[in-house]
């Protein structure tokens, strides 16, 4: 569900959907979520002053904690 969620984010703002790369990675009591975009992208994902990933940094936040689960967004 977290995965889908950054994906269908990501997805939604950039101009190359198609090289959007969502990697999911469990911990013991975390969950990794790395988001690849296209280089050229990357200012539309991270946003002015990273409005735009602390705005998808707190969606995923607030969906982890209805699950009882810590996920922590890394843009690469």
């Amino acid at each position: 569900m977290m995965k889908e969620l950054v994906e269908n984010l990501a997805k939604a703002l950039v101009d190359q959907p198609e090289k959007v790369v969502v990697n999911l990675i469990e911990k013991d009591k975390s969950t990794l979520i790395e988001l690849k975009v296209a280089p050229e992208d990357m200012g539309k994902v991270i946003g002015k002053q990273g409005r735009i990933a602390k705005a998808i940094r707190t969606l995923v936040k607030v969906a982890a904690t209805r699950q009882k689960k810590k996920v922590i967004v890394e843009i690469i």
